[in-house]
Order: C-alpha cells, then sequence, then structure tokens
C-alpha cells in the first residue's frame, strides 16, 4: 500500500510543475501583449509558430519630448567631445610653450650667469691692473727721492716692462708737477755702468710702443 502512494505523489508534483510553467509563460505572453515588458525576442518564434503576429513595438513620435531629450543629449555629448579634443590639443600647446619658455630662461640664465663671470674678472683685472698701477707710481715716487746712483741699482734688477712702467710714472709725476723727468738722467747712468745696450733697447721699447698694456 505504501509503494503505491508515491507513483501518485510523484505524479501530483510532475504535473503541479507543469502548471507553475504554464501560468509563468501565460504571464510573460500576458504581460509583453500589454506592454508591460518585452519579450518579443524571446516570444517572437513562439509567436510565428501559432500564427499570431508578434506586437511590435511603436515608434516614438518626431515630435515625442523623449525623441527631443534623447537628440538634444545627443549634440551636447557631441559638443562635449569636441570641446574635450579642443582642451586636450590645448593642453598640448600648453605644455610645448612651457617648455619652450623653460629652456629660453635656462638658457637666459646661463648666459646672465656668464655676463655675471666676465664681469668679475674684468673687475679683478681692473683692480689688479690699478693695484698694479698704485704701486708702480709708489716706487717711481721712492726712486726719484733717492740718490740717482742707489735708484739705478734697483732699475737695473727689474725686467725691461717693469723699468718702462716706472719711467712712464716718473714722466707722468713729472709732468703733472711740472718739472723735469730724471729718466734721462737714469738712462744715462745705466748705459755708463756698463748697460749701453740695455738703455738703447729701453728708449727703443718705449718709443716703439707709447702706451703700456694693463
Amino acid at each position: 500500500m505504501a509503494n503505491m502512494g508515491k507513483p501518485r505523489v510523484l505524479g501530483r508534483a510532475i504535473l503541479l510543475l507543469l502548471l507553475i510553467a504554464a501560468l509563468c509563460a501565460g504571464g510573460i505572453v500576458w504581460f509583453d501583449y500589454l506592454g508591460l515588458i518585452d519579450a518579443k525576442s524571446l516570444l517572437g518564434p513562439v509567436y510565428r509558430s501559432i500564427g499570431i503576429p508578434a506586437k511590435k513595438k511603436p515608434p516614438i513620435p518626431a515630435d515625442s519630448p523623449a525623441l527631443l531629450d534623447e537628440e538634444r543629449f545627443g549634440k551636447r555629448l557631441e559638443a562635449l567631445t569636441i570641446r574635450s579634443e579642443e582642451l586636450d590639443k590645448r593642453e598640448g600647446d600648453i605644455a610645448k610653450s612651457e617648455s619652450t619658455v623653460g629652456q629660453k630662461a635656462q638658457e637666459l640664465e646661463e648666459r646672465a650667469k656668464a655676463l655675471d663671470d666676465r664681469e668679475k674678472s674684468f673687475n679683478e683685472t681692473v683692480k689688479q691692473y690699478d693695484d698694479r698701477k698704485a704701486n708702480v707710481a709708489q716706487n717711481a715716487t721712492y726712486l726719484v727721492n733717492m740718490p740717482p746712483a742707489q735708484a739705478v741699482d734697483i732699475l737695473k734688477s727689474l725686467d725691461d716692462q717693469s723699468v718702462i712702467d716706472i719711467f712712464r710714472a716718473v714722466e707722468a709725476q713729472a709732468k703733472a708737477a711740472g718739472t723735469t723727468s730724471v729718466v734721462p738722467y737714469w738712462l744715462s747712468l745705466i748705459a755708463k755702468g756698463g748697460d749701453a745696450k740695455r738703455s738703447a733697447d729701453i728708449q727703443r721699447k718705449m718709443t716703439a710702443k707709447p702706451s703700456t698694456p694693463p
């Protein structure tokens, strides 16, 4: 008796499942027909197999607000895309300009540094020249105030250019004071002391090169 009850229960369960499936299918067809859901792609073959035309989704009218909103949205999206491309291009141009400006600024900075170095070097050279000129003038004053023979002994120990610089300083001081320069006398003493050739060479150099470089 217990074994005979099991087939009945199984049959009822299968029948119940088939009933539920039929109700679900019928509900889908009904909701699709009412337009509550869109199951045309799923039910289209079933409709055609039984000869029932599938209900098509009505086209959106040309003056429908939804269509106008969609078109407006499309145009706005297109405008935003174009604007984004323009901004990207402008950003690229700005990056190139910044790179060029940065390179030029670096070149200007390097040029300014080079000019500063040249100015410092020039100022140092001028300072050295001024210091040397002051020293030469001071030495010229010392030698003029010495006995001529002692002054000539000191001059003989110097190189020709140093002697010429001192002679020029002595001549300039004598001219400024309105007195006679002792340079010709010193030259004569150098020649009499056995250095006639050097005395002549110094005079020749002073005549050939009247101005002394810094």
